[in-house]
């Protein structure tokens, strides 16, 4: 990265004290009064706007959630703060007289209404996938280590960092389980990412309009989720992390006068860079490739080799070690599908976005708005490339297309897509920044002007964030019914569900094998739709009285079919229905939200 002039575009000039502006400057100043005005206006914007937001929370009918989630039944009040919260910020921005506190209190407070709202209205942990990392953490401290018998979740035995940490957390602490803790990683780890997110744009331009608008631009962008008690959240935070750190020694590298030599990296920082890259190496499959990706595209500039040629090469060497001895069973077992996608870069490319004539109408529109808010990123980040052409001697224009070479390499269950706009986005929305609040004349009407723009931003990250809640969210009854499956069946019971959002079917995994059926072959699946009990025969024909099986069926499960359309929406009534009268299923546990159906073949039982 070269040098800039203090005065480079994207930057605030030395702020002149009223003894030395000119008598012209002086007339040309807005009034002291206006002046006050916009600053109170910028301070009792956020307090008041949480209070709303608090407020807002507390009757919220979650049972009336359908197509859109909680966009549905988030009262007006909800959305008021929402939009004061977004005015307040802009006013501080118009300022430059705001302090830095108030940037962050307003990104926090931004980070608490999105994030922070799911955990304060759900009386339980919030999405499946969720619960399935809590059980592989306590599998993992039940086992001192890897876990036995772990059929397909073996995959965390391969990448146990996240599982580890957490391990230990749990242990030190003496608490029963990372459930405890787990409910509050979204608003976590997002207040986490706001420190390496300064640094790295702080590396770019001193303009504080451009820094703040970029993380705020960042938290309304930001719709994937990947934000959840998971490895990817852990790994993609110590990424950007990894990035700051980068773009940071590069800066400093590029400060130092010409021919003055000196070492690349001081041995504690580049100790600390080497060791942020080990953890993402053993805590994640895929942000290691997108760590390299970035590393790789950061390295194109000949002035950057000097600096990270050495971290490249200690990136590729800790990721192959790695796949070749702890995670080379799946590797292993994988390597003919990794080729393969290879040779079909435009299928992994589309590969999420399916059509979804079979989902319902409001999850068609969820999709739609997703892909809009994701192109208009990419879309703006270009058209900055081409305004703003200071922001090409930066890093920022890598960093957002160095996830494209993983992109078309694989299609990661149809997630890639998704994965490489969740890794370019923190760069792209420098550009963004730079792009709508870059102004030399009249800043505050340049920052109230596109106003609309970052309100637009939100509305379209709640369509993607909150849009599926009616599937992500869990009563305290589905809670009770999985508890009695995990906590009474006997070892070796085979459990069999609809789809994943279970909450906790996974605890004890390493003890029951597990059948989920909306991830079967669509033969499978027509047959299981055609008649339950026939398309249910496979995988249970083998229950005796010693391993019987157990089929649960819950609200949650109902509502992804319904919501996905990998299943008819009403398969789950048909199977209760079918159960109830057909001999050898007993009803075992049934509450409001939830039935638990115990299975034994009635001619094993009579042969045994």
């Amino acid at each position: 990265m070269g040098k800039r002039s203090p005065l480079t575009a994207g930057q605030w000039a030395p702020r002149a004290t009223p003894e030395t502006r000119r008598p012209d400057e002086r007339a040309a100043g807005p009034p002291a009064r206006e002046a006050a005005a916009w600053q109170w206006a910028a301070r009792a914007a956020l307090p008041v706007a949480l209070v709303l937001w608090l407020l807002s929370l507390r009757h919220v009918n979650l049972g009336a959630m359908t197509d859109l989630g909680l966009l549905q039944v988030l009262p007006v009040l909800f959305w008021i703060a929402l939009g004061l919260l977004v005015l307040g910020f802009c006013a501080a921005l118009s300022d430059r007289r705001t302090h830095g506190g108030w940037f962050v209190a307003y990104v926090l407070g931004l980070i608490a209404v999105l994030h922070a709202t799911p955990a304060l209205l759900y009386p339980t942990l919030r999405y499946g996938w969720a619960w399935k990392h809590v059980a592989v953490v306590d599998a993992m401290i039940r086992n001192g280590g890897s876990v036995p018998g772990a059929e397909k979740l073996d995959v965390y035995d391969q990448w146990p960092g996240f599982f580890h940490l957490n391990a230990l957390v749990v242990q030190a602490t003496g608490l029963e389980s990372s459930l405890g803790y787990a409910v509050w990683a979204p608003p976590v780890t997002n207040a986490l990412l706001i420190a390496p997110l300064l640094l790295i744009y702080r590396s770019v331009t001193t303009d504080r309009r451009l820094i703040w608008g970029a993380v705020w631009i960042y938290y309304s962008c930001s719709w994937v989720g990947q934000d959840y008690f998971a490895p990817q959240a852990f790994a993609f935070l110590l990424f950007v992390t990894l990035v700051a750190l980068l773009t940071s020694q590069l800066r400093a590298s590029a400060q130092r006068p010409p021919g003055s030599g000196g070492r690349a990296w001081p041995p504690g920082r580049f100790l600390a860079v080497v060791l942020i890259m080990a953890v993402i190496v053993c805590s994640h499959p895929l942000t290691p490739l997108m760590m390299i990706s970035a590393l790789v595209a950061l390295s194109l500039p000949r002035r950057n080799r000097r600096v990270l040629l050495p971290v490249l090469g200690a990136g590729v060497l800790l990721t192959a070690a790695w796949d070749a001895t702890v995670a080379r069973p799946f590797v292993s077992a994988n390597l003919s599908e990794f080729v393969g996608a290879l040779l079909e870069p435009d299928s992994n490319v589309v590969s999420g976005l399916a059509a979804l004539g079979t989902a319902a109408p409001g999850q068609v529109q969820v999709s739609w708005i997703d892909r809009g808010l994701s192109a208009a990123v990419f879309l703006l980040a270009a058209v900055a490339f081409v305004r703003r052409r200071w922001t090409r001697r930066t890093g920022m224009p890598l960093l957002v297309v160095a996830p494209l070479p993983v992109l078309v390499a694989n299609a990661y269950g149809g997630e890639m897509i998704f994965r490489a706009y969740l890794f370019a986005l923190p760069a792209a929305v420098l550009l963004i920044s730079a792009l709508l609040f870059e102004s030399r004349s009249r800043p505050r009407l340049r920052v109230f002007a596109v106003a609309p723009v970052l309100l637009a931003m939100l509305g379209g990250l709640l369509f993607g964030y909150y849009g599926k809640e009616s599937a992500n969210y869990f009563t305290k009854d589905e809670v009770a019914a999985t508890h009695f499956v995990t906590a009474t069946t006997p070892p070796g019971s085979l459990i069999v569900s609809l789809t994943s959002d279970v909450p906790g079917l996974e605890m004890n995994y390493d003890k029951h094998p597990r059948v989920q059926l909306n991830e079967q072959e669509l033969a499978v699946r027509e047959r299981l739709v055609r008649d339950p009990i026939e398309g249910l025969e496979p995988f249970i024909d083998g229950a005796t009285e010693r391993e019987p099986a157990y089929i649960v069926l819950s609200r949650a499960q109902a509502a992804e079919c319904y919501l996905n359309g990998t299943l008819p929406a009403d398969t789950m009534q048909r199977m209760d229905t079918a159960m109830s009268s057909t001999w050898g299923f007993v009803p075992v546990f049934r509450n409001e939200d939830a039935v638990v159906y115990r299975y034994q073949n009635p001619d094993r039982a009579e042969s045994s």
